[in-house]
């Protein structure tokens, strides 16, 4: 029998304390009546003995003391799903704010989703293609992997997350089973309006499943739009066979509201304020990318994140690197060079890169390729640092070949248009292109056999005029 029970013993923030209450669970949702006949839903967060405290997602606003009604429904968080909620737009918390009425289903998740079996897990292999150079090539996202992007306040990671879920698409014959779920949390009103404008207007909404929770939303429903979206992700994934990519901007309004919600609960605060149990907080959400035997899908996950004062040993971008695997780093000073996007490369990585990429993949020449890359922009950097003590013209021919390398690395392989998708191929390309710029003498990690097939030795026809790259680019 479900019973409800009348009157509060305390009420501080978003939470809400009931006594006497019996055969309460964690986790559970309540439905909370208020005296002008609102109703508002909660759930237990907090059981000691007979009293249950309550983090109630719009707010406590309103609610009295002695005339507010407590109901447990005796279930968890659960969310409607079916095939129509691709192209739809939902709040944080999974309701439908787009106009176009109730999801119908028999179907309902619970948002907290199950662990996965580790013996049951798949290794990740086989990329998704973003039409990022940067990314492909060097930062290769692999389906079923975790990989973050750091930014910092005021840098271009929305129009990156944009780019990503525009024109992100797999390999071979399975596009019509790739789907993108993009959660925002904690955006401005005209941010929300840039990412459903972009993807309506672009022609992918209808493959596009999205959850918005603005910033004058309640900051408790940010804590439920990460894992209200990943469910809808493993249900396509899972139930559905979809390969589902998931973006998540900002994980660092997450975990704010995170702070404020432990803050509200009088709990000992840990590093910089936030919870000792952020990291395992962050686990229940990161570890439910992945690949599952039996089943045809796959969850894809890229939480983006600022990091406060660009400090990457800050907590959230600290211990979000130890859960995931990689990070793409993005830099303020290359945003200020007018690069964009502006990832820098050196501290970016994929851990997962190896498996993913190769002939069976992407190309034969992926990996050596990439690797002479990183170790040749990583040489242009002590360059530089050389350049500024001693001046440029004291410097060796050799070294002037990786300046000029260098600055056309970030001119034309690491920039491109925010709507210019370029192929595995055409990249790949372009990366030989820079790259025979140097002498292959100093091509130190490539096979011979890739020089000789893919290395320009005539090098009036590399043609590096301004103007003239990019139009040679096309016609690789």
């Amino acid at each position: 029998m479900i019973l409800r029970y009348s009157g509060l013993t305390e009420i501080k923030g978003s939470l809400i304390a009931v006594q006497g209450v019996q055969h309460v669970v964690y986790d559970e949702v309540v439905e909370i009546y208020l005296d002008n006949g609102a109703v508002r839903r909660g759930r237990v967060i907090q059981i000691e003995g007979d009293k249950a405290v309550i983090q109630v997602f719009e707010g406590t606003r309103f609610i009295s003391l002695s005339n507010t009604q407590v109901r447990f429904t005796g279930e968890p968080m659960k969310i409607a799903l079916s095939p129509e909620i691709l192209g739809r737009v939902f709040s944080g918390a999974g309701v439908p704010i787009d106009g176009l009425g109730e999801i119908a289903s028999d179907k309902y998740m619970d948002v907290n989703g199950l662990p996965i079996n580790p013996v049951s897990r798949i290794y990740p292999q086989n990329y998704i293609c973003t039409g990022i150079s940067s990314i492909d090539a060097l930062i290769t996202l692999i389906r079923g992997q975790k990989l973050p992007i750091f930014s910092g306040s005021g840098l271009k990671h929305s129009e990156l997350a944009v780019q990503i879920a525009k024109q992100s698409k797999l390999s071979g014959d399975e596009e019509s089973n790739f789907a993108i779920i993009f959660a925002a949390m904690g955006v401005k009103n005209d941010v929300a309006s840039y990412f459903t404008k972009e993807f309506r207007n672009s022609g992918v909404l209808e493959r596009v499943v999205m959850f918005l929770n603005l910033s004058n939303d309640p900051v408790i429903e940010r804590i439920l739009t990460p894992r209200v979206a990943l469910t809808a992700a493993e249900y396509l994934a899972f139930e559905l066979g979809y390969h589902a990519l998931v973006i998540m901007t900002d994980m660092t309004s997450y975990a704010e509201a995170l702070r404020e919600f432990s803050s509200s609960k009088g709990e000992i605060p840990g590093r910089k304020g936030y919870p000792g149990y952020l990291y395992s907080d962050f686990s229940s959400i990161y570890e439910r990318a992945g690949m599952i035997k039996g089943k045809k899908g796959s969850v894809t996950q890229i939480p983006i994140l600022t990091m406060p004062g660009d400090d990457i040993t800050h907590p959230i971008p600290d211990l979000t690197g130890y859960i995931t695997e990689g990070q793409i780093v993005i830099s303020r000073k290359l945003e200020k060079e007018d690069i964009y996007p502006a990832i820098d490369i050196l501290p970016s990585l994929s851990r997962l890169m190896k498996d993913g990429i190769g002939e069976e993949f992407t190309r034969e020449d992926h990996a050596v390729l990439a690797d002479q890359l990183f170790a040749s922009y990583a040489k242009v950097q002590d360059i530089r640092s050389l350049a500024s003590v001693i001046g440029e013209d004291d410097l060796s021919e050799n070294d002037k070949l990786y300046l000029k390398f260098g600055s056309y690395f970030e001119r034309y392989f690491i920039n491109q248009g925010i709507n210019e998708s370029r192929s595995i191929e055409q990249t790949l390309d372009l990366g030989w292109k820079l790259l025979s710029i140097l002498p292959i003498s100093d091509l130190s990690r490539v096979k011979s056999e890739m020089i000789d097939k893919y290395y320009i030795k005539d090098k009036e026809s590399l043609n590096f005029e301004p103007g003239n790259f990019l139009e040679n680019e096309n016609q690789i």
